[in-house]
């Protein structure tokens, strides 16, 4: 379970790559967005999370011992903020653009939570089912996908198990065409589902593997069922109910600005900052499966939604029996639907739920545990192992602090 970027490498699909004749990042966390450690212990010298709402010692000198660019966070109840607080630089060579604790982040693959949530408010409408098949989700498709994948359901893409290709890198023909494509969105993933269905399984369907195509695919099928791209399902259905706002897709900052933080590729011990554009993040065709941004708020109340949903508190957005649906594994397995689920002692009775997003040029992650009523998010504006180390130590400060013990 300790697996954090090592595991995305794998995954290989919510990662920035400019153009697909550069060296390749990669995706973004599996089931194991979990800290190693029960509460991961912080150095001496770190501040402990103060009592009062500001979180900013903490962080700058988790941000300083990792040397990042930018570290942000924040603990909210199922109604307010009880702390928050963010650092450094938007971009590590502006010493003038500080971050502040309403900037627009990068969330990756967190982003699978949101698709997942999506589904949820179209089954509960009986525009799709969880078990409809791939074969019923793309009829035009059908006879000519492999004969396995037609009994998929949209169920088992959104747990991983649906057998399709886990990283898109190593197949070349289908990443490079999502770089130079210029059709519609809607297009595009229509293409992508005839070309990842031609493929063999890469594993048993059932099968657990990590797997952005498979939300991607999951993306397609609610734009073939509704005739609208996903990036307006989820402003109709998940941003504006919500009242997120801040939420768009791609890179955080408006091009030729540092209104919000940019991503940072790593060389050695260089964080270079990635100004917005094309290269700032993946092809847009991705976003089911990773191209969400929002601010710490935003993302809170995403959050806090599923906090209420799983304690079973009033929640009108979603019947009772659609979040425990998307809370719960299949049997032996962690990760349900868009989330990971982790029993830790700290946690209490009920599991908690957890994921982390990288593109390779950001870090976050998401806890929600709803048997002490919390939710922590930690985002950081770079993407390698020191930015692991930081969240890691940032969510090993915050626990002991900020969640509630028996």
């Amino acid at each position: 379970m300790r697996t954090l970027l090592a595991l995305c490498l794998a995954a290989a699909a919510c990662s920035a790559t400019p153009h697909p004749s550069t060296a390749a990042p990669t995706s973004d966390i599996p089931s194991a967005d979990i800290p190693s450690t029960d509460i991961p212990v912080p150095p001496s010298d770190i501040p402990a999370a103060p009592p009062a709402a500001d979180l900013s010692a903490t962080l700058e000198a988790i941000r300083a011992r990792h040397a990042l660019p930018a570290l942000a966070a924040a603990v909210y109840d199922a109604d307010r903020p009880l702390a928050q607080g963010a650092v450094g630089l938007r971009a590590a060579d502006q010493p003038d653009a500080p971050v502040t604790v309403d900037d627009r982040w990068h969330l990756g693959s967190d982003t699978k939570a949101m698709t997942a949530t999506l589904v949820a408010r179209l089954v509960e409408r009986g525009t799709l089912r969880w078990d409809t098949t791939l074969a019923e989700a793309f009829p035009d498709e059908a006879a000519t996908m492999r004969a396995a994948y037609r009994s998929v359901t949209l169920e088992q893409l959104l747990q991983h198990r649906g057998g399709v290709v886990g990283n898109l890198l190593a197949r070349p023909a289908i990443w490079n065409a999502l770089w130079t494509s210029t059709r519609p969105l809607l297009e595009q993933r229509r293409a992508f589902v005839g070309q990842v269905l031609a493929l063999a399984p890469e594993v048993p369907v059932g099968t657990y593997l990590y797997s952005n195509a498979g939300y991607m695919l999951v993306g397609a099928a609610l734009e073939r069922a509704t005739g609208l791209p996903w990036e307006d399902l989820m402003r109709t259905e998940v941003f504006t109910p919500l009242d997120m706002a801040s939420c768009g897709f791609g890179a955080p900052a408006t091009v030729d600005t540092t209104d919000a933080p940019w991503g940072h590729r790593t060389a050695g011990s260089v964080h270079t900052p990635v100004p917005p554009g094309p290269a700032a993040d993946n092809p847009p065709a991705l976003g089911p499966a990773g191209t969400v941004h929002c601010t710490l708020r935003d993302w809170a109340r995403f959050a806090q939604l599923h906090l209420r949903g799983a304690r079973r508190d009033p929640a009108p957005y979603l019947r009772p029996e659609s979040f425990a649906r998307l809370h719960t594994p299949p049997s032996g397995g962690d990760y349900a639907l868009g989330w990971g689920v982790a029993s830790r002692p700290w946690a209490g009775a009920l599991p908690a739920l957890t994921h982390q997003g990288s593109n390779t040029m950001f870090l976050c992650s998401v806890w929600v545990v709803p048997s002490r009523g919390r939710v922590l998010l930690v985002a950081t504006n770079a993407g390698d192992d020191r930015a692991s180390a930081a969240v890691e130590a940032t969510l090993g400060a915050l626990i002991p602090a900020w969640v509630p013990r028996d």
